[in-house]
């Protein structure tokens, strides 16, 4: 088994990289990639304590981009998480993330939730990185909400009285600072769009353009019947197919790395598939540093 989508707490997982790659190996997993939300900083603890348990390890993150109206999500996949370029790119995605944050607060206590900073900031693992859920945990925890589900129904999703929107860059753009730090990158969880089959088919075709590497067919919430349609786009569009669980440690209960609702599971093969790739984007780049 494989996993190449989930978090620790440099985003909104409640464990460390190094308890993910422990938690990898106890699972038998064989090759993983952390996948953080605009962030990096996790990489390196994770690589390294992956590999020292023998699991074949690679840099991710997860990106949100500006898709029209669409909730888009990509994630790229071994590159140099040092790289100056994408780094700058993500620190200004953290800082929109940040405004974004104060205009939250301020709504939820203008809607009655006597909410602080502080009481959103002891469930994050970097105080840069505050995300909705560490919103939903505090709101929970103060009685405002009786589930994650509930505080993003209530205040924190696109209809929650709590909304407010971010700085995204657009897909374009992700797919160019990702390559051009050394890496693929994948269109993650496609249903979560919520596009129409047309849709989906015309935006799969216009990041292919740009050079899109890969469409998340493996996903813990995917149908059968999603996993064939989006192999089949893949296959139409000469992508690679990537996979991962979404992981999130206890805030996702019943999703366990490497597995997930029903018989989900990410084929080993996928590893093969997204490193051949990275091989094909470096080679086409004159870049020789491994993953």
């Amino acid at each position: 088994m494989t996993d190449f989508h989930f978090h620790s707490t440099f985003s909104d997982g409640t464990e460390t990289p190094s308890e993910l790659a422990a938690l990898g190996a106890a699972s038998g997993l064989t090759a993983m990639a952390l996948t953080d939300h605009d962030s990096t900083r996790g990489c390196a603890e994770f690589i390294r304590e992956a590999q020292a348990r023998g699991i074949k390890a690679i840099s991710g993150v997860e990106l949100s981009v500006d898709a029209g109206g669409h909730r888009v999500h990509m994630v790229g996949l071994g590159f140099d998480p040092e790289n100056a370029a994408l780094n700058e790119v993500l620190a200004r995605i953290r800082n929109g993330r940040s405004a974004r944050n104060s205009e939250i607060l301020a709504k939820l206590v203008k809607n009655g939730c006597a909410i602080t900073i502080s009481d959103v900031v002891k469930f994050a693992g970097d105080k840069n990185l505050i995300a909705r859920p560490h919103f939903a945990l505090a709101l929970m925890e103060k009685g405002y909400a009786s589930s994650k589900a509930d505080a993003f129904e209530r205040y924190l999703g696109k209809n929650g009285c709590a909304y407010c929107d971010r700085y995204r860059i657009t897909p374009e753009q992700a797919i160019s600072v990702v390559h051009d730090a050394g890496g693929v990158i994948s269109f993650a969880h496609p249903y979560q769009s919520e596009m129409t089959k047309t849709e989906l088919r015309e935006f799969v075709c216009r990041l292919s353009a740009a050079g899109l590497d890969g469409i998340e067919a493996y996903y813990t919430q995917n149908t059968d019947e999603m996993v064939r349609e989006y192999l089949e786009l893949a296959g139409e569009f000469g992508l690679i197919a990537t996979g991962g669980s979404d992981h999130h440690g206890s805030i996702t209960p019943g999703i366990s790395l490497g597995s997930g609702i029903g018989s989900f599971q990410v084929p080993d093969q996928i590893y093969g598939g997204i490193i051949s790739r990275i091989e094909r984007i470096r080679h086409d780049a004159g870049k020789t540093e491994t993953a």
